[in-house]
């Protein structure tokens, strides 16, 4: 593990907090790394009923990737590890929470995406920026994901006017459980929904996410020629643009 993540453990559930406040808990590969070893382990633990996600600082839940990790490997290949983490997380035994408090942006979003439910602050925002920061693309399966969750009306808005959709609009189109005033708030109300889930049939929930991801499988495969496609957009003229000005804090010149 790494002292990026925070696992703190109780009978049936398991809580995970993103530790990286100063960098709005944008994720490392160390902190990929130690998530994949976590879903690991819970695939196969039958004791745990329940795992939250949540962000440290009250200003993000995760706001994308740590972008010099994508610099010293193949940018596909690491994109690829990062989504098998995700089908490890959507495919968990346990019910996934992701507690939201502040910005979902980015990996956050689609760590976010693929958790069973969400519940936010009032002041969270959702959405992809990418089309005005690095200039990079999306899996199709991740694009599909958010789809699923906030509906394609939102994810265009997301992807194609590089929009953040605030929390009261996510609850409208049940993207969200509930809507929480503040982070003390969310606490209860992330608190409830644990409590109400612990004594909940086993068997049911299986079954219900077994069809669930059975479902989405069909309906969010990649297209054929996707990672053409992403190999041309992270070996392209704007995401080494988007990269040097994001390191450079500028504002990027696409051409």
């Amino acid at each position: 593990m790494t002292d990026e993540l925070r696992i703190e453990r109780r009978a049936g559930v398991v809580r995970v907090t993103f530790e990286r406040p100063h960098r709005h808990n944008a994720f490392t590969q160390a902190m990929y790394a130690a998530l994949h070893d976590l879903c690991d382990e819970l695939a196969a633990d039958e004791s745990t009923r329940v795992l939250v996600l949540q962000g440290a600082g009250g200003r993000a839940f995760a706001a994308g990737n740590e972008i010099s990790d994508f610099l010293s490997q193949d940018a596909v290949a690491y994109e690829d590890w990062i989504r098998e983490l995700l089908q490890k997380l959507y495919a968990l035994p346990q019910v996934t929470i992701a507690a939201v408090d502040g910005v979902c942006v980015g990996g956050g979003l689609a760590v976010a995406t693929h958790c069973d439910l969400r519940v936010a602050t009032a002041h969270s925002r959702f959405g992809y920026p990418i089309a005005k920061t690095l200039g990079n693309a999306l899996a199709a399966p991740i694009v599909y994901r958010c789809a699923g969750v906030f509906g394609e009306p939102l994810t265009r808005e997301m992807l194609l006017a590089a929009r953040l959709v605030g929390a009261d609009r996510a609850y409208a189109v049940g993207a969200l459980t509930a809507v929480a005033a503040d982070t003390a708030a969310l606490d209860e109300e992330v608190a409830a929904l644990v409590d109400g889930i612990l004594p909940l049939s086993r068997v049911t929930i299986g079954a219900a996410k077994s069809q669930l991801a059975a479902r989405s499988a069909a309906l969010e495969a990649a297209p054929e020629g996707d990672e053409e496609l992403l190999r041309d957009v992270y070996t392209g003229p704007d995401f080494t643009e988007g990269v040097r000005a994001f390191l450079a804090k500028e504002k990027p010149a696409f051409r």
